[in-house]
């Protein structure tokens, strides 16, 4: 009997569709727990810049060899390093000080998701972008949400205000490096344009790491096993695979897998590090992911560009 039509499509579509999302979420979840691993043997800026650095060498390595194109003046260069101050250096950081100072993996994490929040809301006045009633019901929802979780782990003295207001200095920094990225990253080559930004991001977090750190690194197996995770799985893994989704079609579902990671992260932590949730911090987590699906999931019927699923896209 002839085998039916589309049934060796069936496995094929399962895992585009289902298993290669499900592992990018995972896999992008577990920036936020690398951070929690090493940060016991590391200053968080002497961390990154250790991290920022490999994975600057190792892209201009790779843009050198594949005749990558460079920028074309020292303006665009410019542009090209201060999106990388701003989504890299300030972003991450924030998540990693804020997580230093006892904020748990799962707040901060909370806390930057609403980033996709705060572009959609701000895009009507910077970038020209229509703002509908749903996406500033969104950002309402969403602020209300990450209060309720932050408020009831400061209460039971879990994290400190100054390490919460360093999470939202990290979603501050992203959603200005994402406004950046839409008005000036759009042409920019990804191997030369992101080796330029993770060396600026290298820059800054060494400068903070000699002014407010000793430089000192214990290089015990699970700082090594860390740092090794965001270089490798991160900054590498999980980036092919979101650039595998978009050449795919997914790029309008794209945003949309990322409410999924703070609860995502909650679940890591809790396993790994015995983060709890509440009643009210799980209250305030599930109206924080109802409010970011509220503005990333497109209405029915709707075909958002390509390029808006790409923009709220950065590495954790």
């Amino acid at each position: 009997m002839a085998e039916p039509h589309g049934t060796t499509a069936g496995p094929s579509a399962f895992v585009w569709s289902v298993a290669i999302p499900a592992l990018f979420v995972l896999l992008w979840s577990t920036g936020f727990i690398g951070a929690r691993l090493g940060l016991p043997d590391a200053g968080p800026m002497t961390f990154l810049a250790l991290r920022f650095g490999i994975v600057a060498a190792v892209l201009a390595l790779v843009a050198l060899v594949t005749g990558a194109a460079w920028p074309r003046d020292a303006l665009e260069a410019l542009r090209y390093a201060t999106i990388g101050l701003f989504v890299h250096g300030i972003y991450l950081g924030g998540v990693f000080a804020s997580i230093s100072l006892g904020v748990e993996a799962g707040a901060s994490a909370l806390i930057v998701s609403i980033q996709p929040l705060l572009v959609a809301t701000t895009g009507s006045v910077l970038l020209n972008e229509a703002t509908g009633r749903r996406q500033w019901l969104g950002l309402v929802l969403g602020v209300a949400g990450v209060a309720l979780v932050v408020g009831d782990k400061l209460a039971k003295g879990i994290g400190t205000p100054f390490g919460v207001l360093l999470s939202v200095a990290a979603l501050i920094g992203m959603t200005i490096g994402t406004i950046l990225q839409k008005r000036h990253g759009q042409g920019m080559d990804l191997r030369s344009g992101s080796a330029i930004q993770f060396a600026a991001a290298t820059l800054f977090c060494l400068l903070l790491a000699l002014a407010f750190e000793d430089i000192h690194v214990d290089w015990t197996p699970r700082f090594i096993f860390a740092l090794g995770w965001l270089v490798l799985v991160l900054s590498f893994g999980a980036i092919s695979l979101l650039y595998l989704l978009i050449r795919r079609g997914e790029a309008t579902r794209v945003s949309s897998l990322f409410f999924l990671v703070p609860s995502s992260t909650a679940a890591i932590a809790w396993f790994l590090f015995d983060e709890r949730m509440t009643g009210l911090s799980l209250v305030g987590m599930i109206v924080t992911m109802i409010a970011v699906a509220l503005v990333n999931l497109p209405p029915r019927g709707a075909h958002p560009p390509r390029s808006s699923a790409q923009g709220n896209v950065r590495c954790p």
